[in-house]
């Protein structure tokens, strides 16, 4: 069950990019996913930056990335994939990132329960014992709560919808 599970994370993955406006628009990048784990970059880019006299990149372009690659942890944490919504989102902003550096996110989902996951992640420049922000978010799915709906549909649901927003569907 396992491989395939991960089988079909790792197929679906980049969608959760490709599916996202804001995240294709801001030009993050999937790297991986593992079950209740996930990894993002965001390549630095001039219009993303929040301060014109030091280049560095606006405080919500770190939120959204955190976001995203926590969002990601959440659906892979659970037995089947299905959508989520941010409950809570806490930013911790450490220190300015580096103009010029690429800001990976790694996010890791503690704890799952039927309906929420818990999830931390830190964003890092390639040294997570050096962050820029670090995030705690928890998220609940969203499928459908109708009873006896087969969760397996739900993913294919999910999945389609992916396809879909990412213009890879029909």
């Amino acid at each position: 069950m396992n491989e395939e599970k991960l089988k079909r994370l790792w197929d679906m993955a980049p969608m959760f990019i490709e599916g996202t406006p804001h995240a294709k628009f801001l030009g993050m990048k999937f790297v991986a996913v593992d079950i209740g784990r996930a990894t993002m970059s965001l390549p630095y880019d001039k219009k993303l930056i929040g301060n014109a006299q030091t280049e560095v990149l606006h405080g919500g372009v770190l939120t959204a990335l955190l976001d995203q690659a926590s969002g990601l942890a959440a659906v892979s944490s659970f037995n089947e994939m299905q959508p989520v919504a941010t409950l809570d989102l806490r930013i911790d902003y450490m220190r300015a990132a580096t103009p010029g550096k690429t800001i990976i996110a790694e996010a890791h989902a503690y704890k799952t329960t039927r309906h929420i996951a818990f999830v931390r992640a830190v964003a890092h420049e390639g040294d997570v014992d050096d962050p820029v922000a670090s995030s705690q978010a928890s998220f609940m799915t969203t499928a459908s709560g109708r009873k006896g709906a087969n969760p397996l549909e739900r993913t294919k649901d999910f999945e389609d919808f992916l396809s879909v927003k990412s213009g890879d569907g029909s």
